[in-house]
């Protein structure tokens, strides 16, 4: 029997061998990082590694990382109470405390009238599409980008910033929002004043170790140039899906996308339908994005993006990361193939 495929890196990355290190060593460690013994000592040098790790991946100062219990909680932590405008194809956890009427157009592309006033994600984890971001951006969500494209805090532009560890080969459970120096957020969850009083509670030491152990490794591939040797293998993927399937769309293609990103349209092809088939033949690949998946509904993006509901609710999300190989993408669009044309046969 051949082994399972997972292609569904951006809901969540496997999780790599130097956080999983990381995390196993920190939870050695006895102390409360807020304590001022020893064992506390300890704990809050884990921490500060941590933070300087990520610091240095993402091009940002120390001082301005905040850590949190991921990327939702980093954004209820910078938009809550402000009323910022944003698009349609924001995620869910940024789109509960903004506007969501931002003009989006059929690239996935995103016009921002007011900077100041707007928060815009940088990829989209549905279609990968990747934004030009206006100078001056109040929040942008980094969480897909982060770990597979170049980026640095400090030329990006904007005020804040988040990201999640899972996303990069971190544990689950942990993420960061990121200010530029001189930005401020009144505190929601309070108590002790962790977190230079912006989020209090006692620090996921384990999970922050696992987060900056995670950052540091995702810069050194983005540097070894694993990225583009998966964006090779993303375009041999859908070189192959239109070879076997030309009327099949691929939502964003052409533009500036993530370098593993497919989102594959079948009309009328229920995209929940191609998921359970799909993992039946031993391949994990998503209806969307992993927090509203499993919802029998057209996707939110790409009706943003001018798709009729028919072509919204017929796509499925294959993501692929490193160590994935030829074979792999080949297999899974020869299972995706024959499993079209079944439906095609019903359909008839």
């Amino acid at each position: 029997m051949s082994r399972r495929v997972y292609l569904d890196w951006n809901a969540s990355a496997p999780l790599r061998p130097e956080a999983r290190e990381a995390v196993a060593a920190a939870l050695e460690v006895t102390g409360n990082p807020s304590s001022v013994h020893a064992e506390g000592r300890a704990a809050r040098a884990i921490v500060e590694r941590a933070r300087r790790q990520l610091a240095e991946a993402l091009g940002a100062g120390e001082a301005d990382i905040v850590f949190t219990s991921g990327a939702t909680e980093a954004a209820a932590l910078a938009l809550a109470g402000r009323d910022l405008a944003s698009a349609a194809i924001e995620h869910e956890a940024v789109l509960a405390w903004s506007g969501g009427d931002l003009a989006v157009d059929g690239g996935g592309r995103v016009t921002v009238p007011e900077p100041a006033g707007s928060t815009l994600q940088l990829a989209n984890s549905e279609t990968g599409v990747v934004q030009e971001l206006p100078e001056g951006l109040a929040v942008c969500d980094a969480t897909q980008a982060f770990g597979k494209m170049p980026l640095a805090f400090s030329w990006l532009g904007c005020d804040m910033m988040l990201v999640s560890a899972h996303k990069l080969g971190g544990p689950r459970g942990v993420g960061a929002l990121v200010l530029r120096r001189g930005q401020e957020v009144a505190a929601r969850i309070r108590g002790g004043g962790q977190e230079m009083g912006r989020r209090s509670g006692t620090e996921n030491v384990a999970g922050i170790a696992g987060f900056g152990a995670a950052a540091e490794a995702a810069a050194r591939d983005l540097a070894d140039g694993l990225w583009e040797e998966v964006a090779e293998l993303r375009d041999l993927l859908e070189a192959a899906v239109l070879d076997a399937a030309p009327d099949t769309v691929i939502a964003g293609r052409g533009g500036a996308r993530l370098p593993n990103t497919s989102c594959l349209i079948t009309p009328g092809w229920k995209g929940e339908t191609q998921v359970m088939a799909m993992d039946l033949a031993g391949f994990a690949v998503s209806a969307g994005s992993a927090c509203s998946s499993g919802k029998v509904r057209a996707s939110r993006v790409l009706r943003a993006m001018g798709f009729d509901a028919a072509a919204s609710a017929g796509a499925i999300r294959v993501s692929l990361g490193p160590g994935l190989t030829r074979d792999d993408v080949l297999r899974f669009v020869e299972s995706w193939g024959r499993a079209r044309a079944r439906f095609g046969e019903r359909a008839a």
